[in-house]
């Protein structure tokens, strides 16, 4: 295999598990953007997601880009 075999299968690995950090932090009432994104970045995060309880309540809402500007100032 050349190297733009190993680079395709990364990604396609990579998006994957984006997608299963989403899915999974859904299921665990988590924020789902912030472990797509770590599962996408750095993989091996979703260990962590796995072991993590389920979040009780709401699920977190990151404020508005208005809502931090309003804080700032």
């Amino acid at each position: 295999m050349d190297a733009v075999a190993y680079i395709v299968i990364a990604g396609v690995f990579m998006v994957a598990c984006g997608i299963a950090g989403a899915t999974l932090a859904g299921a665990k009432n988590r924020d789902v953007s912030f472990w797509a994104a770590w599962g996408f970045l750095l993989p091996p995060t979703l260990l962590i997601l796995v072991l993590l309880r389920t979040n009780k309540g709401p699920r977190p809402r990151r404020p508005s880009l208005d809502e931090e500007d309003r804080a700032r100032f």
